[in-house]
């Protein structure tokens, strides 16, 4: 559930750094403007988590289709359109790193251990849309150097 006064941001990306970047922006003037600041080590899994699902759809996913970030009052809500229907094998697994690495399947362990509530839904007229939730927590104040109470 969205907070009172929160829009949904949607933005069209190309690159998995346009869409951190967008991300970022999002949670800087959005999410922390209604409560403080995230925590930095959530806004980091956060651009891990959305650097894996666009760079995800532009390799395995013929094609980035669609980007949305919406904030919420439990993190950030993501979601990645792509033209594939093919569902990642590990789409619902343990979130287990691979035991061999061939190139490539550390990004959906990540996903798995780093995000909330993931979804895959196919969309109508081909593709698939994979939406979940990246936890965000305020950052603590007294690390950030913040005056204490005498």
């Amino acid at each position: 559930m969205s907070r009172p006064g929160m829009t949904r941001a949607t933005v069209h990306v190309t690159t998995a750094a346009t869409a951190r970047a967008h991300a970022r922006s999002v949670v800087q003037e959005q999410w922390e403007s209604a409560i403080g600041t995230a925590c930095e080590e959530d806004v980091i899994d956060l651009l891990l988590v959305v650097s894996e699902l666009v760079t995800n759809a532009i390799r395995h996913g013929d094609g980035l289709a669609g980007f949305d970030v919406t904030p919420t009052s439990d993190g950030v809500r993501i979601s990645v359109q792509d033209n594939s229907d093919v569902v990642p094998d590990m789409a619902y697994g343990s979130g287990a790193l691979p035991v061999v690495h061939h190139g490539n399947g550390y990004g959906w362990p990540l996903i798995l251990r780093l995000a909330r509530e993931i979804t895959i839904e196919k969309r109508r007229g081909g593709g698939k849309t994979i939406g979940l939730l990246v936890p965000l927590r305020p950052a603590d104040r007294r690390r950030q150097g913040a005056e204490q109470p005498a």
